[in-house]
């Protein structure tokens, strides 16, 4: 089975290349020299140090092969290159107004890179998907948890 496709921005992928390459060069290898140091200390059913380094090397592994994982399968699209600015799709930012005209700006990236407090919302989200293909004056309907939402496309900007 071919596995699904990860879109994710430049500065995505790199942050995520980033992290992968802070795991495997930095952190893995002082963890790895403090648990070789505790297991020279003897008893290790006890040594807090053997443990939880332990713990931690399984941790880093665990998080280096999700990241490997998602960065095989990554497809890095550059919200500069779209060919049609005019309508919402990958990287664009949204503006949109609901019914009482309280107006909220979110940037459609990446399920990997979403951060929902600084408006980047994933691209698989519900809002996400209700906005895709969107021009501007075009009203969606969003299914939320707590119901319904209506929104109004206000603005779309590729940075």
């Amino acid at each position: 089975m071919q596995p699904k496709s990860n879109p994710v921005t430049p500065a995505g992928y790199a942050a995520m290349k980033a992290r992968y390459d802070h795991l495997l060069g930095i952190e893995r290898p002082e963890i790895v020299e403090i648990v070789s140091w505790a297991a020279g200390n003897g008893d290790r059913s006890e040594n807090g140090d053997y443990l939880y380094g332990r713990k931690r090397m399984r941790e880093i592994d665990r998080e280096l092969s999700h990241l490997a994982r998602r960065m095989k399968t990554a497809r890095v699209i550059d919200p500069v290159e779209q060919p049609d600015k005019s309508r919402a799709f990958f990287g664009a930012t949204v503006t949109l107004a609901d019914e009482d005209d309280n107006e909220r700006v979110v940037t459609l990236v990446g399920d990997d890179e979403q951060d929902a407090s600084s408006g980047r919302i994933g691209w698989s989200s519900p809002l996400a998907r209700a906005l895709k293909g969107a021009s501007v004056g075009d009203l969606r309907n969003v299914n939320l948890p707590g119901g319904t939402k209506e929104w109004e496309i206000v603005a779309i900007a590729y940075a």
